[in-house]
């Protein structure tokens, strides 16, 4: 049996920027702690808690003083920011650039109420740690719209910001962008572009790892999808295989492989999340290799 692991698969730069931090400061005996686990995967949480990383939610966080807190790559909202300075609180900074990048635009195009008509909407995950940095940025004043069932939020009589959390799908965000669009069409502009400002704010790592994997995922006969549970990457990711070789199994750790999977097969591929250690993705390699 043939078994292959996909080149691109593996930590986006984000992710392994904000490790590669973690690791130089404890490799320089730091005490530090990550506000909230730095990654989605348990596996690799784990290897960094081993190093001596300690993560903490912010009901911890709150109680802190004196000492070093790392800002994963999701970000924070301005609030972590300014208890950290009134709690004596180093921030090691390892915000993904982009989603950095992200907030900044979002606080641009936002007008406060009594300033002007401007709605701002993220499309992204009800509590995900990118969404709340995103929406803190703007006095938690934004729409959040999940599904098309959210767009009753929108004023449809006034203009709209559009953006996306940096790890949803192209495929749903364009699709989200034309139902905003009918519904202004339906308020009776027949221009919707005149209202509508949509921003492309999904990571290019991301959306180019779509049309990769569906190829990659065509070409084997089984596909083993390793990810964090709580990887909203991870699932969006696994339903692309899963979309073109229903063949494909998620998988967090080796505990989760099936040898029945395997039985008359030729080829098997191994890929992963954009929150997935390349360390993970060539252990599950080797053992289904041995299998």
């Amino acid at each position: 049996m043939l078994v292959e692991t996909d080149r691109k698969s593996g930590f986006c730069f984000g992710v392994q920027n904000a490790v590669e931090i973690a690791e130089k400061a404890l490799l320089e005996g730091e005490r530090v702690y990550s506000l909230g686990p730095i990654v989605h995967n348990d596996m690799e949480v784990r290897r960094l808690a081993d190093l001596g990383l300690i993560s903490i939610d912010h009901e911890m966080f709150q109680k802190l003083r004196d000492c070093k807190v790392l800002i994963r790559a999701h970000g924070e909202p301005p609030a972590t920011y300014l208890a950290a300075q009134k709690n004596n609180i180093t921030i090691i900074e390892a915000t993904c650039p982009i989603v950095k990048t992200l907030q900044s635009r979002i606080r641009n195009a936002w007008t406060k109420p009594e300033e002007g008509m401007t709605q701002v909407v993220i499309f992204g995950k009800t509590g995900h740690a990118e969404v709340i940095g995103l929406l803190g940025q703007i006095e938690n004043k934004g729409i959040l719209v999940t599904d098309p069932a959210d767009l009753s939020q929108i004023d449809f009589k006034k203009p709209v910001h559009l953006f996306s959390q940096t790890t949803m799908s192209v495929k749903d965000y364009s699709t989200l962008s034309e139902n905003i669009r009918e519904k202004y069409k339906e308020a009776g502009f027949a221009d919707p572009d005149k209202m509508l400002k949509v921003h492309r704010t999904i990571c290019g790592q991301v959306s180019n790892r779509e049309p990769h994997l569906k190829e990659f995922a065509r070409n084997h006969d089984v596909i083993i999808f390793v990810s964090g549970n709580e990887s909203s990457n991870g699932k969006m990711l696994y339903q692309v295989c899963k979309s073109v070789n229903p063949a494909t199994y998620f998988v967090a750790s080796e505990s989760d492989l099936d040898k029945k999977w395997f039985i008359g097969k030729n080829t098997v591929g191994v890929c992963g999340a954009t929150s997935t250690p390349k360390w993970l993705i060539e252990n599950i390699r080797d053992i289904v290799s041995n299998i």
